[in-house]
């Protein structure tokens, strides 16, 4: 559908590129997916053109329409520049919580935003309930579509179909574990699944930050959380249409205690500015090596960069009122 030159033809084809600390600490190959390289920023932008491609093919959607969607802030981005790009506009319903600097890219990509309260799923004002509820309430003449990356499929199948693939080339198949948080499931479910027919005994799982009820659902077959995490655009408790049915093995709750030193450690000596949902990842990935034991090669997902959460990541006193640790550099002055 897109032509060889515009946005959706540049979501992809990300480098791999071998994680130093997270390898020399475990004696593991540990590699990072850089989906912080995509156009749009982050591996969402993936779910993004993969749902809008599959709904303009299946005639739910035109040029000229409208998208809605419920989101924390990275699919909003990325199905925003995506339907810049092929003509439709853009409604996005976000949790007030989220950070300052995704509202305001938002809004300055075009996007019509729209900030509600932050409640719980189950909660009728749910921000992806109004978002349902807003995208039944609309009409147009060419469409309007709501994208549901929480339930909608496009968004597993798009990794089945370019990241897993990507993958298992990058390495030659040289692959024994994956693992990365769980949002909406889909880059979990999808690379897990497509992996997996490739070879049966790659170890997939988890890495859940507390408040999320998935590590508990994978260990134990049910939904159950506690706590709380800095972290945004992950954490999940609810069993999503994307993570239904996904052959995952394994699970490890990572607290925010743990995933920060990792992250100040990929951005102060590898170079890697990115998000606490890449640190969480990171983390998990080490947590999947020393499980595995040394010699194994395992892949996780860097999924957006830091500059989206410089006001909290970075804030001493955002970082010290919940009794977490500071970046080195700015502990010492």
């Amino acid at each position: 559908m897109s032509n060889p030159h515009d946005f959706i033809s540049a979501v992809g084809d990300t480098p791999l590129i071998r994680l130093r600390l997270a390898s020399e600490l475990t004696g593991c190959e540990i590699w990072g997916k850089c989906e912080f390289m995509n156009p749009g920023g982050s591996v969402k932008d993936r779910a993004a053109c993969y749902m809008l491609e599959d709904a303009m093919a299946a005639g739910r959607v035109e040029t000229g329409g409208v998208v809605v969607e419920g989101t924390a802030g990275n699919t909003g981005i990325g199905l925003t520049l995506a339907g810049n790009s092929l003509g439709l506009r853009t409604i996005i319903v976000m949790p007030e919580t989220q950070s300052e600097e995704k509202k305001s890219a938002l809004r300055g990509m075009g996007a019509e935003l729209r900030t509600v309260p932050a409640v719980p799923y189950m909660n009728p004002d749910n921000y992806v309930h109004q978002a349902r509820r807003l995208a039944e309430s609309l009409s147009s003449e060419h469409g309007v579509f709501y994208a549901n990356q929480w339930d909608n499929v496009s968004n597993r199948e798009g990794h089945m179909r370019s990241t897993a693939p990507e993958i298992w080339e990058q390495l030659d198949g040289r692959i024994d574990g994956f693992t990365c948080a769980v949002g909406t499931g889909g880059t979990l479910a999808g690379v897990s699944a497509w992996l997996k027919q490739k070879r049966s005994d790659i170890v997939t799982a988890a890495a859940d930050p507390d408040g999320a009820g998935i590590y508990h659902w994978i260990k134990h077959g049910e939904i159950k959380s506690s706590g709380s995490s800095i972290t945004e655009g992950i954490g999940q408790n609810r069993v999503t249409g994307n993570l239904e049915g996904a052959p995952i093995d394994e699970a490890f709750n990572i607290p925010d205690t743990e995933l920060l030193p990792v992250l100040w450690e990929l951005i102060g000596k590898e170079g890697l500015y990115l998000g606490a949902s890449s640190g969480i990842n990171v983390a998990g990935a080490i947590r999947l090596a020393r499980q595995m034991g040394p010699g194994h090669s395992i892949v996780t997902v860097l999924c957006d960069s830091a500059s989206r959460y410089e006001s909290k990541l970075f804030s001493p006193e955002f970082l010290t009122g919940k009794g977490l640790p500071l970046p080195p550099w700015l502990k010492d002055g």
